[in-house]
């Protein structure tokens, strides 16, 4: 498609690639204007497996991105209200942990630089290939500093984040996006309890309702198709886990 404009628990281990990436679920905020790109762009990242958040105007970019924790902002540099290059300053003197990919359709050297001076840690022109925005994303949310993990497996359970497949005792299962980035995120907490809030704040987004039982039933679901010996706890007043003691 082309867009316009503690120690680890026992049993559980990675497997460690040196070209890998650590597309565990993640939380992303597109700020554009043009809400027909907006809300295209937002409809295929959750495809990917990503919760996403939509803004139209620079305020609201700053707003959601001062409350929320994004791994990734997409920030269109020509923003209404507030412009995109004051909520990259904003961002980066706030000490805003979100790495931000800026769009802009301007394309020259310059304004490349430019986006890249206010604190931008990528940058991609209009139009772009969504595959290529999805690559860009992906590699921005990798941790600095040390080899990714590509497979993270527990006992008979491995899920590859990368293809988006989980398999346990040799069985692909067929999980939806939701369920798959779930058991991610308790895959990689290592056996720390999740906390119900932690997993509607990783996996959904702001259409999500925090008062409806929404990660209750997804719970639920995903143990069913995980079938036996069941694998993830519920650890009273703390949240879910997979592992610990």
């Amino acid at each position: 498609m082309v867009c316009t404009d503690g120690p680890r628990d026992r049993g559980c281990r990675r497997t460690v690639g040196l070209t890998g990436s650590d597309d565990l679920a993640m939380r992303v905020l597109v700020a554009e204007d043009d809400e027909v790109l907006a809300r295209t762009v937002a409809v295929g990242l959750r495809r990917e497996g990503m919760a996403v958040d939509v803004v139209l105007d620079g305020d609201d970019a700053v707003a959601n991105a001062l409350v929320n924790s994004y791994d990734v902002v997409i920030l269109d540099r020509d923003l209404p209200r507030t412009h995109g290059d004051d909520v990259c300053r904003t961002l980066a003197t706030q000490g805003s942990s979100s790495r931000v990919l800026m769009l802009t359709a301007a394309s020259s050297l310059k304004d490349r630089v430019e986006g890249l001076g206010l604190g931008a840690d990528d940058y991609l022109s209009k139009p772009f290939e969504f595959a290529e925005l999805v690559a860009r994303i992906r590699a921005l949310a990798r941790r600095p500093g040390a080899p990714q993990a590509t497979n993270v497996q527990f006992g008979d359970l491995s899920v590859d984040p990368v293809n988006r497949v989980a398999v346990r005792a040799g069985r692909r299962l067929a999980l939806t996006t939701k369920e798959l980035a779930v058991l991610e995120c308790l895959l990689a907490a290592d056996g720390r309890p999740v906390p119900t809030e932690e997993l509607l704040e990783r996996v959904w987004d702001n259409e999500a309702d925090p008062f409806t039982a929404t990660v209750k039933t997804t719970i639920r679901r995903l143990r069913a198709k995980l079938g036996d010996p069941p694998i993830i706890d519920t650890v009273r007043d703390a949240g879910y886990r997979i592992g610990g003691s």
